[in-house]
């Protein structure tokens, strides 16, 4: 079943919990990427001012530009296919009121404009600003409201199509970790390291997970730049380095987002030295702890604040970032988290987990003259607990 059909099934039911008439995706000139939802919904792009209306009883209605309609036509996805060529103002209103029962008194149509999330903010403000006047002087003006509560869930709550596609980015990127183990040797730069892994992406016709001037991140020794920083062509992998990567791939429209690291040697050390044992000791056992929280209905806060308290009383630094965010169509998928109570991150981590959204589990800490270990797993959501998607990193090689 194509992921289109599964995500509208899950809509209906949405919609209906939703309190809404129907959900209304408004947009147009999708060429350079459109509403973030429509992936979800429609195979393709749009052209000219198009209106996929779902109502809460099920009935779905694209009503589009004559030449885009034959197309989402052929898909199967949509119960009428309603097309225009001079506007879409009379096509758009005469729907509405066919669709959305005369007795009811305060209509009620969501649509995709969010406070909380990017993910769910897709409808561009000039287009709002259409749709109101659209509906000026009608029953339906003043209708409009957020549809966060129904994308959020939607793009979150992944069906078992989407979940095998996430399986699939994280083994091909588990592939990609092989072949960085065989290319990586003492005096390669961080930057050569990129090129090939971003060669290897290119060549196999993969995507990036996050934007692809820093996607892999590379890190090895002391005086490389931690976070979302660019590799260096001068900084190279010297003997007690950690080499740690941070890699993000789309395959079939789904990412993954994974960490690894690899320890090169001093002379005469075979395996890794005691500090270095100890900061891995301390990033597994935070991601363990914490993972053991993780069931439908716990804030993504709590969850974080295991993990931020183990790291700590392990002896290093709290981490600056969250814990986990979503995995999905892209490496950073929006909703809920895995993190604090911090301002930046608005209301998302006090949103309840639910049962199959995928998350990563990811922090990491400096070692001394070594550089930064850094871990990154993933699991989804079941009914009573979670389950690793990803084959957990349980030590780190020793490149001898």
């Amino acid at each position: 079943m194509p992921i289109t059909t599964e995500k509208l099934a899950q809509a209906t039911n949405l919609i209906a919990a939703a309190n809404v008439d129907a959900w209304l995706t408004f947009d147009r000139e999708t060429a350079d990427g459109g509403d973030p939802v429509l992936p979800l919904i429609l195979e393709g792009g749009l052209t000219w001012q198009s209106a996929l209306i779902v109502t809460n009883k099920g009935k779905k209605i694209a009503i589009v530009g004559n030449y885009d309609a034959e197309p989402i036509e052929a898909s199967g996805d949509w119960d009428e296919v309603i097309p225009y060529v001079q506007g879409i103002h009379q096509a758009l209103l005469g729907t509405l009121e066919r669709v959305i029962p005369q007795d009811v008194k305060a209509p009620r149509i969501a649509v995709n404009f969010s406070l909380q999330d990017a993910k769910a903010d897709g409808l561009k403000h000039g287009m709002f600003l259409q749709l109101t006047q659209y509906l000026k002087n009608t029953r339906f003006a003043g209708s409009l409201v957020s549809a966060e509560e129904i994308t959020l869930t939607l793009r979150s709550c992944k069906t078992a199509g989407e979940i095998n596609l996430v399986r699939e980015a994280i083994k091909t990127t588990d592939r990609l970790f092989d072949q960085v183990s065989r290319f990586a040797r003492l005096g390669r730069s961080e930057m050569e390291i990129y090129d090939f892994v971003q060669k290897t992406i290119d060549d196999q016709g993969l995507g990036y997970g996050w934007d692809r001037a820093g996607n892999p991140i590379v890190n090895t020794g002391p005086h490389s730049m931690i976070g979302h920083g660019r590799p260096s062509s001068e900084i190279t992998i010297e003997p007690g380095h950690i080499l740690h990567l941070d890699l993000g791939i789309i395959q079939n429209g789904y990412s993954s987002d994974i960490q690894r690291c690899w320890y090169f040697p001093l002379p005469g050390q075979s395996e890794i030295p005691p500090d270095v044992a100890k900061a891995l000791a301390a990033v597994f056992g935070a991601i363990t702890t914490a993972s053991k929280l993780i069931r439908p209905g716990v804030l993504g806060w709590e969850v974080d604040q295991v993990a931020r308290q183990y790291i700590v009383e392990a002896g290093y630094p709290e981490y600056q970032h969250a814990l986990g965010h979503q995995v999905g169509r892209l490496a950073h998928d929006g909703g809920a988290i895995l993190g604090p109570r911090w301002e930046r991150y608005g209301q998302t981590p006090l949103m309840p987990l639910q049962k199959n959204q995928l998350f990563t589990l990811e922090l990491g800490v400096m070692v001394p003259d070594r550089g930064y270990l850094g871990l990154e797993e993933i699991v989804a959501i079941t009914d009573t607990g979670f389950t690793w998607l990803s084959e957990r990193q349980l030590d780190i090689p020793v490149m001898i």
